[in-house]
């Protein structure tokens, strides 16, 4: 199976960073947070992606142009211009890099990429947010609702700690840190699993993902929601990013569900 990776987007929200790099490039943990998403499929064994680009698309380009080479141990003998590798810790990864134009809206960036896709099932979410959703079961639970698109539904947590107050009291008695409302909505959380008929939902470029394909496919049933209630996180801005560097640092962050072996 593969994944599409969105990575096309402007990322005004955190224009700290990406006005140097895009967004799926700027990094948590010395990596980009684009390499962190594929590193949760490639735990599945989803090791083919494909990648939309648009703004600053060279640099992820650049990037995967030397990754074998940033990530081997090598030794250059410059007298015979030669290079030896010693230690290739490189990914078993595939990535098709296509550029997708600047101004494509998501409808319009995955349509560009149908070609690479075949006629068969695959993964798709946006390259600046990280879970510790099983794709597994979300490729199981989307094959057992026999529709068109799944995607993986989460109630956004908190931001702010909350605690009660009554009448003249000035005691906090009960609070509780950003705690996640049980009776919130469920929102889009980024992770889909979608069938080749999806292209007949997506007119071009100005179609946007989430709007008119989506809403068509929830009036015609095709659209199904796999529930997680576990760690979702989207980097929208710098304090995000900020946040998920801390849990990297602090050595557990929970969307790390590979092992470094």
């Amino acid at each position: 199976m593969k994944a599409v990776i969105l990575a096309g987007g402007y990322g005004t929200r955190i224009s700290e960073e990406s006005g140097v790099r895009p967004k799926p490039m700027v990094e948590v943990g010395d990596r980009p947070i684009l390499w962190h998403i594929m590193k949760i499929y490639s735990h599945y064994n989803i090791n083919e992606f494909i990648i939309c680009l648009g703004y600053k698309g060279y640099i992820i380009k650049e990037y995967f142009a030397n990754y074998f080479l940033h990530q081997s141990d090598v030794t250059f003998d410059l007298k015979y211009n030669t290079m030896s590798i010693l230690n290739n810790q490189s990914e078993n990864w595939k990535v098709t890099l296509v550029d997708t134009g600047t101004h494509s809206m998501t409808g319009g960036r995955l349509k560009r990429v149908k070609e690479y896709l075949g006629n068969e099932t695959f993964c798709m979410t946006y390259g600046d947010g990280v879970s510790n959703v099983d794709i597994n079961e979300t490729i199981k639970f989307h094959k057992e609702q026999d529709v068109v698109a799944t995607l993986m539904a989460v109630q956004e947590p908190g931001r702010f700690g909350t605690f009660s107050l009554s009448g003249d009291q000035s005691k906090i008695s009960n609070f509780r840190e950003k705690p996640k409302d049980e009776n919130s909505a469920w929102i889009n959380g980024g992770f889909f699993v979608l069938e080749p008929d999806i292209f007949n939902y997506i007119e071009g470029d100005t179609t946007v993902f989430e709007k008119t394909p989506l809403e068509k496919l929830s009036k015609e049933g095709k659209l199904a929601a796999y529930k997680h209630d576990d760690f979702w996180m989207p980097m929208d801005t710098l304090r995000d990013k900020n946040v998920l560097e801390d849990m990297w640092n602090n050595g557990n962050p929970p969307w790390k569900i590979w092992s470094d072996n």
